[in-house]
């Protein structure tokens, strides 16, 4: 009997193992690759800033699972995650359901002889009061979009209603990428959104606060990094409050650890990640404190041999001295997928598995059209500061290295040329 690779999650590593794997294994019919994921879109995780304000239209950027099955060579099936049988080597999936609830997709169970989950994180609020009610999490897509339409709709009513020097307070709470990212993103969209006449709300009238517990924006990066960046966003109007743990969140805004309220109408959550709480209950597969799988340097997870996890939701030692796991990062997921597309190889034949070695290649944050900055590391330069248009650069090419791994060199150039088209017969921005 063919064996049976099933993987979990269709986020950027798990996208990517399986089209590899099927590129090799699939197409020679060494195995039976089938994805496994609750939706029938991908779309790298990193841009969802860009599609919640409106800068990118997730539709020109999305992979059809199904396409990308059929011309790589491995099988797509829509379900959710919802138990795992390790005994009889079985996954249970949910009931997919339409929009009004009819069941689509009756639920089941898939067999597998090898399953790698590579589901993701989730945003983390801590148990915040007020959090999950009155935030919006960048987790998906669809979480995006909800903060764009949100966006828009302040905008378009107060164009309506004729009001002159309206104003907007926006809170964003946490000063890692993300938020840094979406900060600058808001400013870029107000810039534009008043340039198509909807000017009501001024530019200088968003008022966006960027609020971090900790002593410095970008606490994962150089100090040098974070430094920077502050300055930029400075120059941009954006209020970065440090030191300041929110404490509660209500309708009108956020209540701080310090006593300061700040008021906000839109607010979003960008602080912390953890993976989805339900492995934790995953028929035994031990876990972390934020229900990571925890996994071996080879990512088999620790109770089952026939078990691997990749990129966020996966808890993987660096191996060195420090005890720290590898960071969940989106060039962890890439580098994980790289590395199990040969493992796997090696499994089928009977070969040892090679160990994990996390490899930091640097970091780079965009601040929307006004700069870049980041550093990028080699075993020849060390660690390197680049910003502006070269940083810029570097942080585009990201996101085409992974399209080239999906779509392959030809058909990237393709799209490149496309996205230059649209550029030139589509609105700057998403204006619906």
């Amino acid at each position: 009997m063919t064996h049976r690779i099933v993987v979990v999650g269709g986020g950027a590593g798990g996208l990517e193992l399986v089209t590899r794997l099927g590129r090799t294994l699939g197409k020679k019919r060494k195995a039976q690759i089938t994805l496994v994921d609750a939706h029938l879109t991908h779309i790298w995780k990193p841009l969802l800033h860009e599609v919640a304000t409106g800068s990118l239209n997730s539709t020109d950027n999305e992979l059809n699972y199904i396409a990308q099955a059929k011309w790589n060579h491995f099988e797509f099936q829509i379900g959710r995650l919802v138990g795992l049988d390790r005994a009889n080597k079985c996954i249970h999936l949910a009931a997919t359901l339409d929009e009004l609830g009819n069941e689509l997709v009756p639920a089941r169970a898939l067999t597998y002889d090898t399953l790698v989950i590579a589901i993701g994180s989730v945003t983390n609020d801590f148990g915040t009061l007020g959090a999950a009610e009155h935030c919006i999490f960048l987790d998906a897509p669809k979480q995006a979009l909800n903060l764009h339409r949100q966006l828009l709709s302040q905008y378009l009513s107060a164009h309506a209603r004729q009001e002159s020097d309206s104003q907007m307070n926006i809170a964003i709470v946490g000063a890692g990428a993300t938020g840094v990212e979406l900060a600058a993103e808001l400013h870029h969209a107000a810039e534009e959104l008043a340039a198509y006449g909807l000017n009501s709300i001024a530019p200088q009238n968003m008022q966006i606060n960027l609020i971090e517990a900790g002593p410095r924006v970008l606490p994962a990066l150089p100090e040098r990094i974070g430094t920077a960046v502050l300055h930029e966003l400075e120059k941009l109007g954006v209020k970065v409050h440090t030191r300041s743990a929110v404490s509660e969140i209500t309708a009108d805004g956020m209540l701080t650890a310090n006593g300061d309220f700040i008021p906000a109408t839109l607010k979003v959550w960008a602080a912390g990640i953890r993976a989805p709480s339900f492995l934790k209950d995953l028929d035994g597969l031990e876990t972390n404190r934020i229900d990571q799988l925890v996994v071996q340097r080879n990512l088999q997870t620790t109770r089952d041999e026939n078990i691997f996890a990749l990129g966020d939701c996966a808890a993987c030692p660096m191996g060195d001295d420090s005890g720290k796991n590898v960071p969940p990062r989106a060039q962890t997921a890439h580098q994980q997928a790289s590395l199990l597309a040969v493992s796997l190889k090696h499994r089928l034949e009977g070969k040892p598995l090679a160990d994990y070695q996390y490899q930091d290649y640097g970091s780079l944050v965009s601040l929307a059209k006004y700069s870049a900055v980041g550093n990028l590391m080699g075993s020849v330069l060390g660690s390197v500061k680049v910003e502006g248009w070269l940083a810029r650069m570097f942080y585009v090419s990201l996101y085409r290295m992974h399209q080239v791994a999906l779509y392959g060199l030809f058909r990237t150039g393709l799209l490149m040329i496309n996205d230059r088209i649209g550029r030139r017969t589509n609105p700057r921005m998403k204006l619906h």
